[in-house]
């Protein structure tokens, strides 16, 4: 088969070219599917090109850009989500007399890779041993009422949910709800470990040790709940590391306080268990999420459901109201029909991540946040956190030697029937332009092919 030709792009030299432009481009690689398209100029106000602007269409993981407007706008960019621990009961000679209580507060980055040679749950116990515990009569009680408990949000497919990009939901919510078992050969034994720890999933191994640097091992959840790892491991082979979903969110993270207070010398007597933590309960022990702009950053450049998924259900508990995906739509529409001037009826959208089938938005609407992010009080945080076209992660390889490369940031969603790009240029007269390309079809490949026409196209444009 012959191969496509290179993308091209034009030079247009006036509004009126620059849309005969785009429309000359929109269809000419694509087979089939329906585009929304839209393209304003921050600079000046007007818009530039549209097709189909207000077609409700499916924006996959472009909407990860509503929800970091919407939680900059209600929270601020220094903003970070604490999670607690609290005692209930008297503490006489290093007992406590009663539970501890490890109260979420949907911080997505409760997580090892954000804590440099250290643990979340580590630093808490560090404190817990600091309020003078040594022993707890009763359990670690995991709170997650901040969130209700919808854990898997409407839309998604049964074919997602074992995969770590789709990690159910929870206010409590511990390395981004991904256990990984680690096997390593050590004085000819095999050690097969959880990372991070947590008594709430027992793990039993018959791995052997091998010789060589191979080694496969197999990690499967039993029916106790717990994982169970078999195989083999090389005597030279380095350590392995293997992935499973946490079906239990809050006790997962429970059981991860545990071992760390097993660690430091704490004793648990009660076990763990799920609950809501009583009115008078006493705050011993607290640690924050990075920065809101540090979040939003990761996000967007590595498209993380799971921050997007945490971050929408946060925006809807003002007030002190449980964080609920309906409650942060209710959200999203007031502040963008208050800020953006988008009616309601453009977002009909049931989570935050754009991995929900069920979701669907316009380009109107996503031009609309863009243009109002551009002149928010969190602009810098909120351009920042979007790949560059040509440069970095999802754009890296994309619009490369073209005028658009390190110019274009954008957020990219792709799904098995979506193709979707939104964000900014600034074109050869230097005016900012915000665009949104949705597509909803089955060629998405030509789709972005067609995009990565449109991109150089604008970012070539001048007008006087």
């Amino acid at each position: 088969t012959a191969r496509a030709a290179a993308p091209t792009w034009s030079g247009p030299r006036s509004a009126a070219a620059l849309s005969a432009s785009l429309g000359s481009i929109l269809g000419s690689r694509v087979r089939g599917g329906t585009w929304g398209v839209m393209v304003a100029s921050v600079t000046r106000g007007d818009t530039l090109f549209a097709q189909n602007p207000d077609m409700l269409l499916k924006p996959a993981s472009i909407m990860k850009m509503m929800t970091t407007g919407l939680a900059l706008e209600k929270f601020g960019a220094n903003h970070r989500f604490p999670t607690v621990v609290l005692r209930e009961g008297a503490v006489s000679n290093g007992v406590l007399d009663g539970n501890l209580y490890l109260r979420g507060g949907g911080d997505p980055t409760l997580s090892l890779r954000f804590w440099q040679g250290d643990s979340p749950m580590d630093a808490l116990a560090r404190q817990i041993a600091a309020a003078g515990i040594r022993t707890v009569r009763g359990a670690v009680v995991a709170d997650e009422s901040a969130f209700d408990s919808e854990r898997i949000p409407h839309g998604w497919k049964s074919t997602y949910l074992m995969s770590a990009y789709a990690a159910p939901v929870s206010a409590l919510s511990l390395n981004e709800n991904v256990v990984w078992i680690v096997a390593r050969a050590e004085n000819g034994k095999a050690v097969v470990e959880l990372d991070p720890p947590s008594t709430a999933i027992p793990l039993t191994s018959s791995v052997r040790v091998v010789g060589g640097s191979g080694g496969r091992v197999v990690a499967r959840r039993n029916n106790e709940g717990g994982i169970t790892a078999t195989g083999t491991i090389g005597s030279r082979s380095r350590p392995r590391r293997y992935s499973l979903v946490v079906q239990e969110p809050p006790t997962y993270a429970a059981g991860g306080l545990v071992a760390s207070l097993q660690k430091a010398g704490i004793e648990v007597q009660g076990g763990i268990r799920a609950g809501a933590t009583p009115a008078g309960a006493e705050q011993i022990a607290e640690i924050h999420s990075l920065p809101l702009a540090q979040i939003v950053s990761y996000m967007n450049r590595e498209s993380i459901n799971h921050f997007a998924e945490l971050l929408f259900r946060n925006a809807a508990r003002e007030d002190g109201r449980q964080g609920t995906a309906t409650g942060a739509l209710e959200e999203l529409r007031e502040f963008l029909s208050s800020k953006a001037g988008t009616p309601p009826q453009h977002l009909k959208v049931s989570h935050g991540s754009g991995l929900s089938e069920a979701d669907s938005l316009t380009a109107r609407s996503m031009v609309q946040l863009l243009a109002y992010a551009h002149k928010a009080p969190w602009s810098s945080v909120f351009h920042a956190s979007m790949p560059v076209a040509g440069e970095s992660e999802l754009m890296r390889r994309r619009m490369r030697q073209t005028p658009a490369e390190g110019n274009l940031h954008a957020k990219t969603g792709t799904t098995n029937t979506v193709a979707a790009l939104g964000g900014y240029v600034t074109a050869l007269n230097g005016e900012v332009l915000a665009f949104a390309f949705i597509y909803n079809g089955g060629d998405r490949f030509g789709a972005r092919a067609e995009m990565d026409q449109m991109g150089p196209t604008l970012a070539n444009f001048f007008r006087d």
